[in-house]
């Protein structure tokens, strides 16, 4: 029997995926727990499980006194002297404990102990191997649709997609699969707990480092994000290396590449924009699609005055505001949106012409003089 019992042990841990200690810890947990509701005691127990003949012992710790109450907690000074002519009142004294009247009620609470240390150690494996993966994505299977979010299936456990993080507009019907991204993973006392989105720029970033290879590699880094989930995420890339063009690693052969992440997005419209360390350039690379006349840069207050064609300003500034909302969010800079024939206006405004009262082009006159003056 001892060693069927360490055969089943070592079974149960390679099928659950719990280590042979935990269990074998959760056995002695198990067998004092039964020994005391057994016994009606509760005194000082342990038990000892070999680990490798699978032999179980029970030792109760015992109290040396003149005159004995308790004969589950205490010893009379005579019988401890019997054991061993050294011991004095108050000394404690171990033995091993009889259990061979252990009832079926001890049987039963010994394997709810054990059950219970089981659905715990699984409990915490799983959480220790899900708390790994925040920040990353994964794939998740719809399980149903509840006014507070939508829960999933992964893998070993659940998760929930809360309402403010689920895409609007999207549809998620039973049995779907869909790439979520990992907020956070919390312990509760059904099991781990694991909040999901889909409109986290995470996800956008995740998707790109799993599709592209010279992201993978380092070669192209992902220098920000800027997203409105359903609707269009705007991503900033760089190359470290001159000869691989880093929109078009992201943009992959006739677009194959972007369109899968596209796909997984449900179409959301995906602006790749080479990032540039001169920010007006890099401004006017975030307006994309609309084209750029000039740029003018306020340091000091991260402020950017975009003149853009009078044909150009509507897809400049986007349906709105989106266009120019989400190239001031990958930016980090305030964008302001000028037409040319509004520039010159201001500029007539303000004294001058199309050009500089020498004949100079306006964008060579200094930026912060030139802003201040308009507002």
């Amino acid at each position: 029997m001892n060693a069927e019992l360490i055969s089943a042990l070592m079974q149960i841990s390679k099928d659950r995926g719990i280590s042979f200690e935990v269990l074998a810890d959760a056995i002695e947990a198990a067998l004092v727990s039964a020994y005391k509701k057994n016994y009606n005691t509760n005194g000082n127990v342990r038990a000892n499980l070999d680990r490798e003949t699978g032999k179980i012992e029970i030792w109760a710790s015992k109290t040396v006194v003149e005159k004995v109450e308790d004969s589950m907690t205490e010893i009379s000074l005579k019988n401890a002297k019997a054991v061993n002519p050294l011991f004095e009142i108050g000394d404690v004294l171990e033995e091993e404990a009889d259990t061979k009247n252990f009832g079926r009620i001890a049987a039963q609470t010994a394997k709810q102990v054990v059950m219970q240390r089981i659905r715990e150690a699984e409990q915490g494996a799983i959480f220790d191997e899900y708390a790994e993966k925040e920040n990353e994505v994964l794939t998740a299977i719809v399980q149903r649709s509840e006014k507070n979010g939508v829960y999933v299936e992964l893998g070993k456990t659940d998760g929930l997609i809360p309402f403010n993080e689920v895409i609007v507009g999207e549809n998620y019907e039973t049995n779907d699969r869909v790439k979520v991204y990992v907020l956070k993973v919390q312990r509760d006392t059904k099991g781990p707990q694991i909040l999901a989105s889909r409109t986290h720029p995470g996800l956008v970033k995740r998707l790109f480092e799993l599709e592209i290879p010279e992201i993978q590699s380092g070669i192209v880094q992902i220098k920000s994000i800027a997203r409105e989930a359903g609707q269009r995420t705007k991503i900033a890339v760089f190359s470290t290396d001159e000869q691989v063009d880093a929109v078009g690693a992201c943009v992959g052969q006739r677009g194959v590449r972007v369109e899968r992440i596209v796909s997984e997005l449900h179409n959301e419209k995906m602006d790749i924009i080479e990032w540039d360390p001169d920010i007006a350039v890099y401004i006017a690379k975030a307006l994309g699609p609309a084209k750029v006349t000039m740029v003018f840069i306020n340091e000091a207050e991260k402020a950017a005055r975009v003149i853009v064609p009078d044909s150009q300003l509507s897809l400049a500034i986007g349906k709105e505001g989106q266009n120019a909302r989400l190239a001031a969010k990958l930016t980090g800079w305030k964008i302001d949106i000028k037409s040319q024939s509004q520039a010159d206006e201001e500029y007539d405004d303000l004294g001058f012409g199309a050009q500089g009262e020498d004949g100079e082009d306006a964008a060579d006159f200094d930026a912060n003089e030139l802003l201040d003056g308009i507002e």
